[in-house]
């Protein structure tokens, strides 16, 4: 079983408009909802791909009633916390004619200390018996930089791999504590390091403890890193044009995909090369279908013909 947790969830709700104008009254088709935050997307793609899977999280509040009902009818395998903030709404909005889409993330309201214990020791005893674990989203009001990298801690001392898709003080506080894997794209990545380059930026991660990062670059492709290896560049020879919310998610979902299986991907065998590779390349298929999808958390049919295309090579660089 996969375990995927979702520290911040969201009311998930988007709306297509032809185009979008600043300041205009648009009229638009009915509207979509549906449970979301980064982890029940990463939970979806990874349903979706006949993976064994547990969605994690807290619900609360009108909004939280339409979330579980929502989430019950998807199928997927589901374990929630009731607590007393009202889950958040996150709004899309998606210009069809230009292929981008405006998000309006709320950003949620505290949790109460016992409910913030509750949640991070369900969390645990559940990824004591998970192959791997995916902990994404933002850091709700109550659950701090210390709780998150308590748990990648425990989790990873007790030898379940740890995926963590964050920001912030989060996403420094996850790299110290050891996580497996970190998935910051390279705005996230510029803002803790204060470095621009993103080979530098998640070389500072790795130094501070990581076991390896992933670097989303949009349109750009992706870098994978680890301590001992030559980085690796993945990327697709055309742009796609979509709704890009989900491509982060999709890419956490092949991470933890490939680590459930148990490969060492740091290791020095022709295995775990193959599986680097392996993780470049999926990684960039199925960010770059996500986006071709009108929903988060949804792969594109395309996602196999897209792996094929994608090309992985190494980046040389002084490692002394």
């Amino acid at each position: 079983m996969i375990l995927t947790v979702t520290l911040n969830p969201a009311l998930d709700m988007t709306w297509h408009v032809d185009a979008l104008t600043p300041g205009a009254t648009h009229r638009a088709p009915t509207g979509s909802s549906r449970a979301g935050g980064k982890g029940v997307n990463v939970a979806r793609v990874l349903h979706a791909q006949g993976h064994e899977v547990l969605a994690l999280s807290t619900v609360g509040g009108a909004n939280g009633a339409e979330f579980e009902t929502e989430l019950r009818a998807s199928g997927i395998p589901h374990r929630l916390i009731r607590v007393s903030a009202a889950t958040r709404r996150s709004l899309a909005i998606v210009d069809d004619t230009r292929g981008e889409t405006t998000v309006l993330n709320e950003r949620g309201t505290a949790l109460a200390p016992v409910q913030v214990a509750t949640l991070a020791a369900t969390a645990a005893r559940l990824g004591h018996t998970a192959r791997a674990v995916a902990l994404s989203g933002s850091l709700p009001p109550g659950f701090g930089p210390e709780q998150l990298g308590a748990l990648v801690a425990e989790l990873v001392g007790a030898g379940t791999p740890v995926v963590v898709d964050t920001s912030g003080a989060g996403l420094l506080a996850a790299a110290r504590a050891g996580a497996t894997a970190l998935k910051p794209n390279s705005e996230e990545l510029a803002e803790v390091t204060g470095e621009r380059d993103p080979l530098v930026g998640a070389r500072q991660l790795l130094t501070l403890g990581a076991q390896l990062v992933m670097v989303t670059l949009g349109r750009d492709g992706l870098l994978v890193l680890d301590r001992m290896h030559a980085p690796l560049h993945a990327g697709l020879p055309r742009t796609l044009h979509g709704n890009p919310t989900g491509a982060g998610d999709a890419a956490v979902a092949a991470i933890t995909a490939v680590l459930a299986t148990g490969i060492r991907l740091g290791g020095d065998s022709a295995e775990s090369a193959r599986a680097r590779e392996d993780l470049a390349r999926r990684g960039t298929a199925w960010s770059a279908s996500a986006v071709l999808m009108p929903h988060a958390g949804e792969l594109s049919p395309e996602h196999a013909v897209l792996e094929a295309e994608v090309t992985v090579q190494p980046i040389e660089e002084d490692l002394s």
